[in-house]
Parts: structure tokens; C-alpha cells; sequence
């Protein structure tokens, strides 16, 4: 069985890697950097002296790419159970507390009972939800749904901000209705929280790495590549820093950055407006009774997680706070940590990190989504994996492994096709 060369150890590398393994197929895997995981890894923070996530990820059980991943790598153990699927909430500006309880069933009756749904909010609040589902390809968020309900501001909003790293305003309804389709729309089943009990590390990169080892793949760290060189119809040679490597009869699939990807492939279009999200991580220990995670309305945060030895907070589609300095920050962020946690008032904050993400994910944004390539490019060896590539979903750890499963299934659905491809090209 031939080889494939995957580029790029992230998620959709890493995903990609694993099913073909599985599979039974010969695996490369380069990556550049000294490690996995790409932006979902956890690492020691020297000043903190703790172990930290580089960001915030919530998965849910109806991410059914992320759970296929981590029956792959035997992952699921390491994540702990929330319990019901319960989402806490408050609200800074009013002191309003409540928890979203979606039911069993995807008949939604949950929306029937006060004590389940967010307050201030009606039955009618939440049909008109079903505007994004026949949503035009250029509508946002925001021209589907009232920006001045109750539920848009307590509920919609947050959850699209975090979803598509976009402003509501800007973000596209369509992709928003994929998100709500896959999770709270299948009721409660789809939306079991999971969340790591170490890291993400230890959850989702250190178990990939270790079955991938155990199947004989090929790992190399340190392994830039320069440029990719093409004949006829495929890419025919991976050209890193350390030399070449002829890539014969094999597949290649590119688990890049998208704008790495456009450098590399000719006359590839991939989107090209990217959001920050900035993270705050507090060392300190939540209080007894606080929720694993919250989401919070009216301050600057927007998640809290309460972790083993630290707090963390996420701000998506973060313009307006990444030029801050992070002392600033600091201040601000932990203002809402201690309302929304019950922190006793306290001059300063606890020792922090601040980690700025400028070019987190591309924004979601109706235009923006015309730029997503597709799994298949024009070389008929050379496949595409990455968040930023067209899965229907928004640049979330759920879309990123589902692009590296895609581009694994289109690799093994075909592999004969693709030999006689190569015999083609190498006749021309």
C-alpha cells in the first residue's frame, strides 16, 4: 500500500494521520514546529508554574467528527463527565443567573418549561430560530434574529460569537444553523459537555501521537516545508529545509494554515480575514461550588472554565481588547471572573497569563465563506485539511478533524483511481 505524506500535525493533520493509519495505510507526518496540536495544545507556562491550555475548547457529544477522532486514539477516558447537558449562565449588568437545560429527543419541549430556558424569554423567542435554517447565503445572524430580544443578547449571540469567532452582525446565518442543527437541535444526547480532565494535550494530541507510533507511521518535528513542486497533474516533491522527498505514486494532503496552503498550491483561494480571540489564564483555584464552565452576558469576558490549578477565560472575535496591554487585561478579565465565580473582592488579580491569538481563525463571515476551498484540489494527488477549508462547519476543533477525516476518506475511497491518475500523468 502506497504512502501518504501529511503536512502539518494540528488537529486536521493529526486526524488525518490517524484514520489512514487505522486503516492500515503508510503515514508520514511532518510538522515544523517541536510539537503537536497546533493551537489546541497545553504546555507549562514557566512564570505561572502551571500547565496550561493554549486556549479555551469546549467539545459537546454531538460533535461526531471529535468523537470518531477519539475512538481513534482511545481518547474519551480522558475527558470527564459534566453530567446532565446544562449550560450555567450569567448575566453581569443584572446579577441574573439561570442554566439552558436542553431535553432528551430532538423535540425541543424543554423550551415549554420557565425553569429550563433563559429568562425573560417566550416560546415564540426560540421558533424564530428556524429563520436561520432558510437563511440567504449572504444573511447574518443578526438580519435572522432580533437583536433586541432577551434571548438574542443572553443566548444567540454569545453562542455565535464563540462559534463563528464573529460578531453576530457580521456572521454568517447559515453556518450558525449548521452549529445549532448539529448540537442543541438534536436535544440533550447532542450536548453533553467535554471537557478534558488534564489538558488538551493530554486529550486530544499525546494519544493520536502515541497510536500513530504504535502503527509505524513516520513523525518528524522540525520539518518545514518550502515549497511543493508539481508535475503535470500532481504534486511530485515535498522540498523542506532538509532536503527533498520524491513523492512517487503517493498522496500528499496539506493540514496547513490556509494562508501557508496559498503559498504553497498555485492559484489557491482561501480566506484571508482573520479574528482575534484573547485568553486570560488566572492561577488560582475556583471556589468549591463553581460550575466547570459559564458563560458570561454583559462584561468584556464571555466563557469562564474553571480548571485544577487555574482559571481560564475566552473572548472571541476580540478587536477591541488585543492591542490592550495584557495588565490591563489582566484587571478587566478578572473583574468578571470573580462576579461570575464568587470570588471574594480583592485588590488585584491572581498571577496571570495573557495570551493573545491575533490571527485565531478566519471570521465566518458570509464573504468570507465563498473563499473555503475544497477537501480535492486540481492535483490529483494533493488533498486540502485544515479549519479553513469547506466542512460546512465554522473554524472550530469540530470542523478542523473533520476536514482531516474527509481528506483521509477521499485518499482510501479511491486509492486505485488515484494510482491510474499518477500512471496518466507520468505518460504526458
Amino acid at each position: 500500500m502506497n504512502k501518504v505524506h501529511i503536512i502539518g500535525a494540528g488537529l486536521a493533520g493529526l486526524a488525518a494521520a490517524v484514520a489512514l493509519a487505522d486503516k492500515g495505510w503508510r503515514v508520514a507526518l511532518y510538522e515544523s514546529a517541536d510539537h503537536a496540536g497546533g493551537r489546541c495544545r497545553s504546555y507549562l507556562d514557566a512564570e505561572l508554574g502551571v500547565r496550561i491550555d493554549n486556549g479555551n475548547h469546549l467539545l459537546l457529544s454531538g460533535n461526531r467528527s471529535a468523537l470518531a477522532y477519539l475512538h481513534l486514539i482511545d481518547g474519551l477516558g480522558t475527558f470527564a463527565e459534566q453530567g446532565e447537558a446544562a449550560f450555567p449562565f450569567v448575566d453581569l449588568a443584572t446579577g441574573a443567573r439561570w442554566t439552558l437545560r436542553p431535553n432528551n429527543g430532538t423535540l425541543p419541549w424543554w423550551v415549554l418549561v420557565p425553569g429550563r430556558r433563559v429568562p425573560g424569554t417566550s416560546v415564540r423567542d426560540y421558533l424564530a430560530a428556524r429563520r436561520l435554517r432558510n437563511a440567504g447565503a449572504e444573511a447574518t445572524v443578526a438580519d435572522c434574529l432580533d437583536p433586541k430580544a432577551v434571548l438574542y443578547r443572553r443566548l444567540w449571540q454569545p453562542v455565535a460569537v464563540a462559534a463563528l469567532n464573529t460578531a453576530a452582525e457580521a456572521g454568517s446565518a447559515r453556518l450558525f444553523w449548521q452549529v445549532l442543527s448539529e448540537t442543541l437541535g438534536r436535544g440533550a444526547a447532542a450536548c453533553q459537555p467535554l471537557l478534558p480532565r488534564e489538558g488538551l494535550s493530554e486529550s486530544l494530541v499525546d494519544p493520536a501521537l502515541a497510536m500513530l507510533k504504535a502503527k509505524g507511521a513516520e513523525i518528524r518535528f522540525g520539518a518545514r516545508l518550502r515549497a511543493l513542486h508539481f508535475i503535470h497533474r500532481r504534486a511530485a516533491e515535498l522540498d523542506f529545509d532538509s532536503g527533498l522527498v520524491d513523492v512517487g505514486r503517493d498522496s500528499v494532503v496539506l493540514a496547513v494554515p490556509g494562508a501557508v496552503a496559498a503559498r504553497l498550491v498555485p492559484e489557491l483561494v482561501v480566506p484571508d480575514d482573520h479574528a482575534p480571540i484573547v485568553n486570560a489564564h488566572y492561577r488560582v483555584a475556583a471556589p468549591a461550588a463553581a460550575p466547570a464552565f459559564i458563560g458570561v452576558v454583559g462584561g468584556t469576558a464571555e466563557w469562564v472554565f474553571a480548571k485544577r490549578e487555574v482559571v481560564s477565560v475566552t473572548v472571541s472575535a476580540a478587536d477591541q481588547l488585543v492591542d490592550r496591554p495584557a495588565d490591563e487585561l489582566a484587571d478587566l478579565l478578572w473583574r468578571d471572573v470573580a462576579a461570575a465565580l464568587g470570588f471574594p473582592a480583592q485588590p488585584a488579580p491572581p498571577p496571570s497569563r495573557i495570551v493573545k491569538e491575533r490571527r485565531a481563525t478566519f471570521r465566518a463571515t458570509p464573504g468570507q465563506l465563498k473563499k473555503r476551498p475544497a477537501t480535492q484540489t486540481r492535483w490529483n494527488n494533493l488533498l486540502l485539511a485544515g479549519d479553513y477549508v469547506d466542512t460546512g462547519l465554522p473554524a472550530t476543533i469540530e470542523g478542523a478533524i473533520r476536514s482531516g477525516l474527509a481528506a483521509a476518506e477521499a485518499i482510501a475511497r479511491h486509492p486505485v483511481a488515484r494510482a491510474s491518475e499518477w500512471a496518466r500523468g507520468a505518460r504526458q
